[in-house]
């Protein structure tokens, strides 16, 4: 069988196709995967093959795609919400498509097209990697494909991040990729530090060194392998971004969430409404508070939060693997 994966060239979108496009490679598909180049060596890291279509760099529309379908003419084409013009191009080409989730349904006004009222591919099933106590309650009625949210298959080692405490709760407090600003992490590292407790931020795109002196039970890394972190971890302290909010509810942690934008607000209000965590609006973001609603989540008898979060992480472990989801995309494909 073979497969072409389309993604936005970002981390939150290329990201949740690579486990499925990683399973479908060893059962012995063909793998194409088109994404603008800023991801290609993330994506060749993994033995998968990418592709740059027509004159991509992030977004992707059906005629940057349309000769790369008709050069490679794959058996199904995987693209995920962030591009409807490979869902559209598909079509056009008569090649059977299916959508891939990065999350909850997002809500609409953030920028990207609803891939369920696009007229010229309504029906078209999804693979939705999101349980379903959490997903959009208009979406469960859609054709849903569950795909289990497996971590990304990061490189490296938890022995390469300095400070894991075994004496001590452990907090990791992240913004992402797009939405973290100086201020705002240090105003959540100035109250996270008040607590007995081990704090590893991850600080993405700003330089630590622009956070200046740090409390020593703090420690600040520009980058850590997040999926191998999170199984230490008692707390995350995020933005609320999806691939972030997935990740510690398989490792069944609660979380204090600080919506910034996109789908951020509609992913912590679902937190909250399963009891798994607790969101602040921007009103109330300051280093006292931040630091209440902390020490709220930390292990403690009766935590309701955890007992939350860990319910979650065992709707997790029952959805279906990707090597599972690979059988049923060729039931898919001999189907149509």
């Amino acid at each position: 069988m073979r497969l072409v994966f389309a993604s936005l060239a970002t981390v939150g979108h290329a990201y949740p196709l690579v486990p499925l496009a990683v399973a479908a490679r060893e059962a012995g598909c063909e793998v194409h995967f088109a994404v603008g180049a800023g991801m290609h060596g993330v994506i060749g890291r993994h033995g998968l093959e990418a592709f740059r279509p027509g004159d991509c760099f992030s977004e992707m529309y059906a005629e940057d795609i349309a000769g790369d379908l008709e050069r490679l003419r794959p058996d199904l084409v995987i693209h995920e919400w962030g591009v409807p013009g490979a869902a559209i191009a598909a079509r056009r080409a008569g090649i059977p498509g299916v959508w891939h989730g990065f999350g909850r349904m997002f809500p609409e006004g953030i920028g990207l097209e609803n891939p369920m009222r696009i007229a010229e591919v309504e029906g078209v099933p999804h693979i939705d990697i999101c349980p379903a106590s959490l997903q959009d309650k208009e979406f469960l009625i859609a054709e849903r494909i569950e795909l289990r949210p497996v971590p990304y298959p990061e490189t490296g080692g938890i022995s390469a991040l300095p400070g894991i405490p075994t004496s001590r709760p452990l907090i990791y407090l992240t913004l992402g990729t797009v939405f973290g600003t100086p201020g705002l992490i240090t105003q959540a590292v100035s109250g996270l530090s008040r607590l007995d407790a081990q704090v590893i931020v991850a600080a993405g795109r700003l330089d630590p060194d622009e956070l200046g002196a740090l409390p020593g039970n703090v420690s600040v890394h520009g980058w850590v392998p997040q999926s191998r972190l999170l199984p230490h971890v008692d707390v995350v302290v995020h933005h609320g971004g999806s691939g972030t909010t997935l990740g510690a509810l398989n490792s069944g942690v609660p979380q204090l969430v600080l919506p910034q934008g996109a789908d951020q607000f509609a992913n912590a209000d679902a937190l909250e409404a399963v009891g798994a965590a607790i969101q602040l609006g921007a009103g109330e973001v300051d280093a006292d508070t931040i630091a209440d609603r902390a020490a709220r989540l930390l292990p403690r008898r009766g935590n309701s939060y955890r007992e939350a979060a860990e319910a979650v992480a065992a709707e997790i472990a029952r959805m279906p693997g990707p090597d599972e989801v690979v059988e049923r995309l060729r039931d898919h494909v001999v189907g149509r």
